[in-house]
């Protein structure tokens, strides 16, 4: 198994390398299946549901995961998995955390974190990493890298992005390759240190 992780900001290009890598493992004959997790809430996440698709090549499997983990043994090993993309994954994954735990609820009332809240997230998001991890079969993941602006305004917002930053080191600290994609370019992860060392004198 090969895992390769590609993670950076918006309209980076982490998904058109992903897509790039994907589309050259298959013209070597491997079926390639895509999972993703977003849904069409309103006209803007519409719209960028339909930019993938249109952008996604049409011999490429689709999966729209229902739940943030029950897809994971659908998929035969042969199949290489494409995640796009973890954040959404986990913003599923919060969903159903915040089902079980906020008592009816809802989140955007809400003026904090039901108290069951991040342990169940932690949880969810930790089995979706452990599968993702222990899959037979190549696998690419497309992330976003959070956390280099402000901290978020809300509770949310924060148990999101500390979630979302902790699945990434576990995932790239795993992988057998890993790269940021910053402005249609990619840094080579795997090449850079995973210590400071002392400036020699």
């Amino acid at each position: 198994m090969a895992l390769v992780v590609i993670t950076g900001g918006a309209r980076s290009g982490k998904s058109r390398a992903a897509q790039e890598l994907a589309a050259a493992r298959h013209r070597d004959g491997q079926p390639v299946t895509v999972v993703v997790f977003g849904s069409a809430s309103d006209s803007e996440m519409t719209e960028r549901i339909t930019r993938h698709q249109a952008d996604r090549p049409t011999s490429f499997a689709l999966l729209e995961a229902e739940d943030s983990q029950g897809w994971i043994d659908s998929l035969p090993a042969g199949q290489l998995l494409v995640v796009d993309c973890l954040g959404t994954c986990l913003g599923r994954v919060m969903l159903e955390a915040w089902e079980a735990a906020a008592d009816g609820t809802d989140m955007a009332d809400a003026d904090g974190l039901p108290p069951q809240l991040e342990a169940l997230v932690s949880t969810g998001m930790g089995n979706v990493v452990s599968a993702l991890l222990s899959r037979i079969g190549d696998t690419i993941v497309v992330t976003n890298e959070v956390g280099s602006s402000v901290v978020p305004a809300y509770a949310t917002g924060r148990l999101f992005r500390d979630e979302l930053g902790r699945a990434n080191r576990r995932l790239i600290d795993r992988a057998q390759a890993s790269y940021l994609a910053i402005a249609g370019r990619l840094l080579d992860l795997d090449s850079l240190p995973r210590t400071a060392p002392w400036p020699e004198d």
